[in-house]
């Protein structure tokens, strides 16, 4: 079985449906999060996966704060990084370690809205149509291959939680499923 872990800094909806999806071929073994008072550190209680709380204020510089998570990765043999509401971006340390083997989940269509607050960004910009993108995390901030996308429309008076809403509906099962479809066909290859 692959080992896998799934880093989180907020309320992890996303890490969750990760955990708890029944026919992924991984284990989710470990969470980290760079927030020690980040909702997910409660909620991950019940998932049976080890929390490593790893806060980066503690570290003179970002390459000692990935040192860190990558020696703890090491230790418990973890293959494969989903990123699931993880707010930083990953640097050299793990992109090394683990190139082409770490995938995030952003709430748009990318390239359109990268960065924080793309549901508010949308909402600004008056789009009629959003969505999820899962992609493949490379140096930029959410510009490596795109997975998969799904779109979800923009309807007269949503607000930032409507829309918000609506498209964890979507990413709570793309997650899952783009993350069975990519392990199944890293198996075969």
């Amino acid at each position: 079985m692959i080992a896998a872990a799934v880093f989180a800094s907020g309320s992890g909806s996303n890490a969750e449906a990760i955990v708890q999806a029944s026919a992924l071929p991984c284990a989710v073994c470990l969470l980290v999060c760079d927030k020690p008072e980040a909702p997910v550190i409660q909620k991950a209680a019940g998932w049976n996966v080890e929390v490593f709380v790893c806060d980066p204020k503690t570290f003179p510089d970002k390459q000692a704060y990935e040192q860190a998570i990558l020696t703890k990765l090491q230790d418990m043999q973890i293959e494969w990084i989903f990123l699931a509401g993880y707010m930083r971006l990953i640097g050299s340390t793990l992109l090394d370690a683990f190139a082409n083997r770490i995938i995030n989940i952003h709430p748009s269509l990318l390239p359109a809205f990268t960065g924080k607050d793309a549901i508010g960004q949308a909402l600004a910009a008056g789009v009629k149509v959003s969505g999820v993108t899962i992609h493949f995390v490379d140096s930029g901030m959410d510009t490596g291959t795109i997975i998969a996308q799904e779109a979800v429309p923009v309807q007269p008076g949503d607000t930032h939680h409507t829309l918000h809403q609506r498209m964890q509906q979507i990413e709570h099962r793309l997650y899952p499923e783009t993350i069975h479809y990519i392990l199944t066909r890293e198996g075969k290859e």
